[in-house]
């Protein structure tokens, strides 16, 4: 299966009606085929299954290179899998490499999904993402957040997840007085999913930091807390 081949196979399950309220709704200028989420699932799902890494690792890149919307999702849903063996390294080399293009919270959020995965397979790659919170590129520094929700879903954390959630919540007390709405978001994001398990720690970090936040993001962030 060759990029080509991939992108081809993508075209013909595309709808041009379809592609055109797409590119009305993300509003970046890209072609877009109007191929259905489930329809990329289940087609990354069966190159995932029959292709070797080495061969997921050139289609997902060559897909990525087209800058073809659904081409760019499906990239990153070939690398969106909890155990990648023999050795996960170049898969999250390649993950890293696409953090400065994004240029849209869709494929953001794409391959953030991915990487989530690579996170939890080796935390200590949060040393990189921590550097990507002082970025000058708003996708990157959102990417630290989203990223890292993984760490929101803990619900009996070991010592060393704990750790790792104070220091991202600490990259989101930063982010409180950040004036971008997919900063705010993505900050009220991590709440949110944090407060479905640790609903008194979010009431902590809203009592500190909750003033510097846009008005939505406090809401939001608080949105499935109980009154305490």
């Amino acid at each position: 299966m060759t990029p080509q081949d991939a992108l081809v196979a993508l075209e013909q399950l595309g709808d041009a009606d379809k592609a055109v309220e797409m590119a009305a709704y993300h509003k970046i200028e890209r072609r877009y085929l109007g191929v259905p989420s489930a329809t990329l699932d289940a087609h990354a799902k069966d190159w995932r299954e029959t292709l070797t890494l080495s061969d997921r690792l050139t289609l997902a890149q060559g897909l990525w290179e087209t800058d073809v919307f659904e081409a760019r999702i499906t990239a990153a849903k070939l690398l969106t899998q909890a155990r990648i063996r023999p050795d996960d390294t170049p898969a999250w080399d390649t993950i890293q490499s696409w953090v400065p293009e994004f240029d849209s919270w869709a494929i953001a959020d794409a391959v953030s999904s991915a990487g989530s995965r690579r996170l939890i397979a080796d935390p200590a790659r949060l040393d990189v993402i921590e550097g990507w919170t002082t970025s000058d590129h708003l996708w990157t520094q959102r990417a630290a957040m989203v990223m890292t929700l993984p760490w929101t879903k803990q619900s009996h954390p070991k010592p060393a997840e704990l750790e790792a959630r104070e220091r991202i919540l600490g990259w989101a007390a930063r982010y409180a007085t950040n004036p971008e709405w997919f900063i705010q978001k993505a900050v009220a994001w991590w709440l949110r999913e944090l407060s479905k398990r640790d609903p008194e720690r979010v009431r902590i970090f809203i009592a500190l930091h909750g003033e510097k936040m846009s008005k939505f993001a406090r809401t939001e962030a608080q949105r499935l807390l109980k009154p305490a």
